[in-house]
């Protein structure tokens, strides 16, 4: 095969950069994809470029099945055949179900679930005609078993891995796998909101005694899509340092 091409959504931060930059440093070219942080998607871009790989950037928003489209062609007629996605980009909250809202449910499962959704449409079909490809999905701890005041991220979290179970078994024969990641609590934006407090309380519930980094979820991401694990499919990876163990 020709140099792999992976597109990365919500790439322009946290775990996505960190997954961008190590699919750069393995070889992939790379389409670093975010809704609005251009200035921080650029950077992202650029840092695999300086060290060599080839990255470029397209604002998008995978809840938009138009955007995604034109994101695909844009894909198609720089990069060629775009072999490997990476579902990332992703939204949460943290609010007692009493307190959701049509909207706020919307907002959830519109970037978590249906930008999947859109991103997978697009891009599967070229797969299927090329015979190969890999997907990973990016879910959390709180899509295996739940997390109070979360309930709306949850479900969206839960949601991918069903799709990741029925989309390994459908494509498959095709040369295609599909695998999912779930992230613990990782040193991103959404743990700088938390109380240090609260933060102490989560690490002493992680048997590594640690909160997670990026590159540990970037680094799973890589070998779900490298050549060591080309016989794994329907997979979740759970990557939270014991902090859920099933």
């Amino acid at each position: 095969m020709d140099k792999r091409v992976a597109l990365v959504t919500g790439s322009s931060r946290g775990i996505g950069r960190a997954i961008a930059l190590q699919l750069g440093k393995s070889g992939f070219s790379v389409l670093v994809n975010c809704i609005k942080n251009e200035r921080l998607a650029h950077e992202t871009a650029d840092a695999i470029c300086r060290a060599g790989g080839r990255a470029d950037v397209f604002l998008c928003d995978v809840g938009d099945m138009n955007s995604v489209k034109e994101m695909y062609t844009y894909a198609r007629k720089n990069f060629g055949f775009v072999d490997t996605v990476i579902n990332n980009a992703g939204v949460s909250r943290y609010s007692l179900f009493t307190d959701e809202t049509g909207a706020s449910y919307d907002e959830v499962m519109n970037t978590n679930v249906r930008g999947v959704f859109n991103v997978c449409r697009a891009f599967i079909p070229d797969m299927v005609s090329n015979a190969f490809g890999r997907i990973v999905n990016i879910s959390s701890i709180w899509g295996l078993e739940g997390a109070s005041c979360e309930a709306i991220y949850s479900m969206s979290k839960a949601a991918l891995l069903g799709l990741t179970k029925a989309l390994a078994k459908e494509l498959g024969p095709s040369g295609i796998t599909v695998n999912a990641v779930a992230p613990g609590v990782i040193q991103t934006d959404m743990l700088a909101s938390i109380s240090e407090q609260t933060v102490k309380g989560l690490v002493d519930e992680t048997p590594i005694g640690r909160v997670g980094q990026p590159q540990d979820v970037a680094e799973a991401v890589a070998f779900l899509v490298g050549r060591q694990a080309s016989f794994i499919t329907g997979e979740v990876l759970n990557c939270s340092g014991g902090f859920v163990i099933k």
